[in-house]
């Protein structure tokens, strides 16, 4: 099953965010086929303040033990988190063959 991380950042944690996003991206390319898609949410200057991930696991659980180990996570960017089950509707991103 998708879930999805929807999380805002904490005000003011621009420069942080940026200094982790290494590591975090990192994190990302270490779930390999599990990550499903994964992006900053831009505030209306373009700046980031928060994120969307998607990973494939068994259990809501297990989804959420994979953001927990996500550096934003530990390192505290993120002020608010909500993990939900998500249902691919539309998929206008993969090539078509």
């Amino acid at each position: 099953m998708l879930y999805a991380m929807i999380a805002k950042d904490k005000p003011g944690n621009t420069d942080k965010r940026l200094a982790v996003r290494p590591v975090h991206l990192q994190h990302l390319d270490s779930l390999g086929q599990q990550l499903r898609l994964a992006g900053a949410l831009l505030d209306e200057t373009g700046t980031p303040e928060g994120s969307l991930v998607v990973v494939e696991a068994e259990t809501i659980e297990a989804a959420t033990a994979i953001f927990n180990a996500d550096p934003f996570v530990s390192e505290g960017i993120f002020e608010s988190i909500e993990i939900k089950p998500w249902r691919l509707a539309y998929d206008h991103m993969s090539p078509k063959s």
